[in-house]
């Protein structure tokens, strides 16, 4: 595994070694359910109550504006969905064309509850208008869902801007911060309602959470216990949040460093792939998260280009890894107005707080010579 090189962080990245340290008492002798009254449940709740109050300082929030749940899907599913049904007779969402599917999807499925949605076109470079924002709401629009920072491409969004907006009109704002954390501010102050997931800052799978602003009412979609203030049931996930809060912490102690580095990278990155005929950058070139990059190749299809360097042990994406197996082109690159032949031909380089220069030395020198060989023998060339 030594000679394997991981650019592929936006989809999950490695559990850090304090973080997975942090877990281990909780698999094995702090076991206890923090429901429990004796003392095995005793110390499952002080362990959940203390990564609460972690976050909540590193975030600058208050601990009971935290739910925890299973991830960003849920996360974002509670936001839209548990938001838009505690909005009484407000019926209209809006969003953007290039959110995660966990937003898009329970977008869609509150049509099919009577909701209005509208979603909002991004420009070339995936970034939205907050004017076009302005003009979108309407009396009855119960909420706006507009992510940080584009899990595919990077591009940051004004949040701050549109939080002011929604702010003047009453309306919620809701940010998918998932790809943020631990790489730029969160615009935790702009928003009502946040979404983070420990697996992108290396924490674990399976645990994230939902800030929920003080005063901001929610319709609970999981029912049961009436665990975290009767907003969402099912006993806690112990080692898991107490995974969550040591990689918060770790996020935020290194992410002046980290980004740093990272934004060297992605320069150097940009740099020397788009000198390569034929390929372009996808996103926003500077107001972009600093671990990512994505590029569409003219005649080469993007799984291909994945496939042949695992081959050279380099692990890249084409795109959104919860959408991977499907053969359709890119939402957010079509939205952008990638033609459907560059959007098949896309690579996402994202990288981690451990990347290093050589790795990114390494996949530069692979990649001319990948690209050279799939279009050598592509139907298709360049230009054509």
């Amino acid at each position: 595994m030594a000679d394997l090189i991981y650019l592929d962080n936006s989809a999950t990245t490695a559990v850090a070694p304090a973080v997975a340290e942090a877990m281990a008492p909780f698999y094995s002798n702090t076991y206890g359910n923090p429901s429990s009254l004796h003392v095995f449940g005793r110390k499952a709740y002080s362990a959940v109550a203390e990564s609460r109050n972690t976050i909540a300082a590193l975030l600058g929030i208050q601990p009971k504006e935290i739910v925890f749940t299973a991830g960003a899907t849920e996360a974002n599913n509670l936001a839209i969905i548990g938001g838009a049904f505690a909005a009484g007779n407000r019926k209209h969402i809006i969003t953007t064309a290039i959110e995660h599917h966990a937003v898009l999807h329970s977008a869609e499925w509150l049509r099919t509850q009577e909701f209005d949605v509208t979603v909002l076109d991004v420009d070339p470079t995936g970034r939205i208008d907050p004017e076009d924002v302005e003009r979108a709401i309407r009396p009855d629009t119960a909420l706006v869902s507009i992510m940080t920072g584009n899990n595919e491409i990077g591009t940051l969004q004004p949040i701050d801007e549109v939080g002011r907006i929604c702010r003047s009109h009453g309306v919620l704002l809701h940010t998918d911060a998932v790809q943020a954390l631990g790489k730029v501010s969160l615009p935790i102050d702009a928003v009502d309602l946040l979404s983070i997931s420990a697996h992108k800052f290396h924490g674990p799978k399976g645990v994230g959470l939902l800030f929920v602003r003080d005063g901001v009412k929610l319709v609970p979609i999981l029912h049961g216990g009436g665990h975290e203030r009767d907003r969402r049931s099912g006993t806690e996930n112990v080692p898991g949040i107490v995974g969550l809060a040591a990689a918060a912490r770790l996020a935020f102690e290194e992410q002046e460093a980290v980004s740093g580095k990272l934004r060297a990278l992605r320069a150097r990155l940009i740099d020397t792939v788009t000198r390569l005929p034929g390929t372009r950058l996808n996103g926003h070139p500077v107001e972009s998260l600093p671990h990512i990059a994505n590029f569409s190749f003219e005649a080469i299809e993007g799984e291909s280009l994945v496939m042949k360097l695992d081959e050279h042990g380099i692990a890249v994406s084409t795109g959104s890894a919860c959408s991977s197996p499907s053969l359709e082109p890119s939402h957010v690159l079509v939205a952008i107005g990638i033609p459907i032949s560059m959007a098949h031909g896309s690579l996402r380089v994202s990288m981690g707080r451990d990347t290093t220069s050589q790795e990114i030395d390494a996949f530069l020198d692979v990649l001319p010579n990948v690209v050279t060989e799939l279009r050598s023998i592509s139907p298709f060339k360049v230009g054509g």
